[in-house]
């Protein structure tokens, strides 16, 4: 069975209430402060669940403690004998300092064409506009072409520990008869030459361990000769960490990304040689340097409480990430640096992921884009980041990243995630949402 044509279907209009439902989202601060703590994610569950109840669709909302709070919700489909198609996004933001804004980061304020504020683009983007696009369907009666499950999760920000990753431990039932997902990073435009766009979609995200180095010495006077530092101990150990130089490799998904690279742009790109290959890059190589290496970056130190005494312990947190495909050389690698006066413990791991881009649900996508805008072209992305896709492919669901957006070329898109003035373009919000219309009937 297939969804009416539009000529055969009530007019709505999808995008309608995308910029408000964006601005109302971003005003409830869901920030997510990691070790547990966060503000607000019941309430924008809450919000989520009266969106979704005012046009008939009912949800379940589910707390891993309380105020940890994920929203699972089904829509009916035209053929209710397809797989459910899952589409997520996250409620939590990172933390915004309001000193270092034009504007406050949580008032949602829409001026220069943009809404402003924490989660403009990381995701309450996506979020609007899912909810833009079923309401207005459920209003007008048009459902998508098959059943689609709505989840909106918390803690996305921190592992997902108590959102995705306690969803599918807990309630696995929830998505278990899902095949295929969408939800971030994909889908965003970047401006090529004159009007071109390539589109960039998610098929890959690195794998992640978040981890804290501690080292033991022997504590003392600070005015003593000490041979058993942990501080010292520690911080050889971090600047061999932070100074190594991760070699080089290319997967699947960055050797098509340079394929179609290499066409646009009409250079040769070769990912064999990867040093020249940057080079000819420019602006992308900012972007694609993370997406061929393992990294380790030092994030965090403590040690000591006064300053004349020698401290017995000293800790360090890392954030390191690794390839599909090379996370048995991070982790050997990783120790060899680290020497044998620090321990290495885990604080948050996920696996690395990489599906093939191709099939039915990548060829919808490009479809709907090009009747958006028909100067694109797309790409593959590897994400140097995380989403909660790793949790669902868990349970055998492919993954992609496919938030639609149309930007304008001279947007640092990319440097807004998790940085200052964080905004989307209100034109962006309007075409990803008729594109994800069109997906509906085509997915």
């Amino acid at each position: 069975m297939t969804s009416p044509t539009p000529s055969d279907r009530p007019s709505y209009t999808p995008d309608a209430e995308v910029v408000e439902l964006c601005s109302e989202l971003i005003r409830i601060d869901t920030t997510n402060y990691g070790n547990g703590k966060s503000n607000g994610e019941r309430v924008a569950a809450e919000y989520v669940a009266a969106k979704l109840d005012e046009v008939g669709i009912e949800s379940t909302i589910y707390e891993a403690e309380p105020g940890r709070a994920t929203l699972v919700a089904h829509w009916e489909g035209e053929d209710q004998s397809a797989d459910p198609l899952l589409v997520h996004g996250h409620l939590d933001v990172v933390p915004a300092d309001p000193k270092d804004w034009k504007v406050d980061p949580f008032s949602g304020e829409i001026f220069d064409g943009c809404v402003w504020g924490r989660g403009a683009v990381d995701m309450k983007d996506f979020d609007a506009m899912v909810l833009s696009v079923v309401r207005a369907r459920q209003r007008a009666g048009v459902k998508p072409r098959r059943p689609v499950r709505l989840v909106f999760t918390a803690d996305e920000e921190a592992g997902g520990v108590y959102g995705a990753q306690w969803l599918i431990n807990n309630h696995p039932d929830t998505i278990a008869d899902c095949t295929e997902a969408i939800g971030e990073v994909g889908g965003f435009s970047v401006t090529v030459k004159d009007d071109l766009r390539l589109y960039l979609i998610e098929t890959a995200e690195k794998g992640m361990n978040w981890m804290r180095l501690k080292a033991r010495g022997t504590a003392g006077h600070g005015s003593m000769v000490n041979n058993d530092n942990a501080v010292t101990n520690l911080v050889e150990a971090v600047t061999r960490i932070g100074n190594h130089e991760w070699p080089l490799r290319v997967t699947p998904t960055v050797r098509e990304f340079l394929k179609t690279l290499e066409d646009v742009l009409g250079i040769e790109l070769d990912p064999d040689d990867m040093t020249s290959t940057l080079a000819k890059l420019g602006t992308f190589s900012r972007m694609f340097g993370a997406t061929i290496r393992n990294t380790t970056n030092p994030t965090m130190l403590s040690a000591g409480y006064k300053v004349n005494v020698i401290p017995g312990d000293a800790e360090a947190h890392i954030d390191g990430r690794f390839l599909p495909g090379y996370e048995d050389e991070f982790y050997a690698t990783l120790d060899e640096l680290i020497g044998d006066k620090v321990q290495r413990e885990t604080v948050v791991t996920d696996i690395a992921l990489e599906t093939e881009f191709s099939g039915g649900l990548v060829e919808a996508m490009k479809a709907c884009i090009t009747a958006e805008d028909p100067q694109s072209r797309f790409a593959p992305l590897l994400m140097s980041g995380g989403t909660d896709a790793k949790s669902w492919s868990r349970l055998g669901v492919r993954c992609f990243g496919f938030v639609p957006l149309q930007l304008p070329p001279e947007l640092d898109f990319m440097g807004m995630f998790h940085g200052i003035d964080e905004r989307v373009p209100t034109s962006s919000l309007e075409f990803g949402s008729r594109v994800l219309d069109r997906f509906l009937d085509e997915a």
